[in-house]
């Protein structure tokens, strides 16, 4: 029963503590496969803690939606809601900073969808967003997610596997087996470093490669590129895509970026080489 002294009034440091924790049990039993009933979690938590049903949901909707920007999936039912409560990234902050394997998680073996599921239109260009508030900035700036997708190479190598498995499965339904036989996982046969991962073909058995970006983040969670990959979308345009892989923790979708890169997203450089002399 909630305690009517509480309504109305900020949430404490415990009762976000207990949100956030029990929301991540959720999650992990999401992406688990296990069975987990919602409603029985937020009973529990309203007796636990004293606050009402409408303010848990929301709370937990407020949790979806600051993973969402850390690029990592949330649990189905929450839809992110942003009118945040600036307490929630620490309470946030202190849970990922005790249990940093949540954000290197890889799939075990997601199920594929119907090929016809899979591929879903890229991003629309988003209007003009109110600046993110200075916690959530600094948040994720600790946790960056295009920096941990980037050095996630279990999750990279599941991504591209994924891939590879797909384009054979979809050469094989077109009845073009001899050119599934012909698909190659270039990065892992070959080493990276070709500015692609995969060498693929379309039905008519024109040459495709892909570079494959996967994240367990929403479609909009940015990526990085290398030198190399922008290279060679410029050399061979009709070829070269990027196969971004998102959602891949709980139902894996696919939207394509074709060159020239510059008209489909916003590049922008991140690092630089340093050497001496020249």
């Amino acid at each position: 029963m909630a305690d009517e002294k509480k309504i109305g009034t900020p949430w404490q440091d415990d009762e976000l503590n207990a949100i956030v924790a029990d929301y991540f049990e959720m999650l992990e039993a999401e992406l688990s496969g296990r069975l987990y009933v919602k409603s029985r979690h937020s009973k529990a938590l309203m007796a636990r803690i004293g606050r009402t049903h409408r303010s848990v949901e929301f709370k937990h909707q407020n949790i979806s939606a600051v993973l969402d920007k850390l690029g990592m999936p949330w649990i189905p039912g929450y839809i992110p809601k942003r009118n945040y409560q600036n307490a929630i990234f620490d309470a946030i902050d202190r849970y990922l900073s005790k249990h940093p394997g949540i954000l290197e998680r890889v799939p075990d073996g997601p199920q594929a969808a119907a090929t016809d599921e899979i591929f879903v239109p890229a991003p629309v260009p988003a209007a003009a967003n109110a600046p993110l508030p200075e916690g959530l900035r600094r948040l994720v700036r600790k946790f960056d997610p295009v920096e941990r997708d980037h050095r996630n190479r279990s999750l990279g190598k599941a991504g591209e596997e994924f891939v590879v498995n797909l384009e054979r499965r979809l050469l094989a339904e077109a009845d073009r087996m001899d050119l599934a036989r012909k698909v190659r996982w270039v990065a892992v046969e070959d080493g990276d470093g070709a500015g692609f991962d995969v060498l693929s073909f379309d039905v008519s058995g024109q040459q495709r490669l892909l570079e494959v970006k996967t994240t367990n983040g929403a479609a909009r969670t940015p990526f990085f590129l290398t030198r190399n990959e922008r290279d060679m979308s410029a050399k061979r345009p009709a070829d070269w895509r990027v196969y971004r892989v998102h959602l891949f923790a709980t139902e894996p979708r696919i939207f394509t970026v074709a060159p020239p890169l510059e008209n489909a997203v916003n590049l922008r450089p991140e690092m630089w080489r340093a050497s001496f002399g020249m």
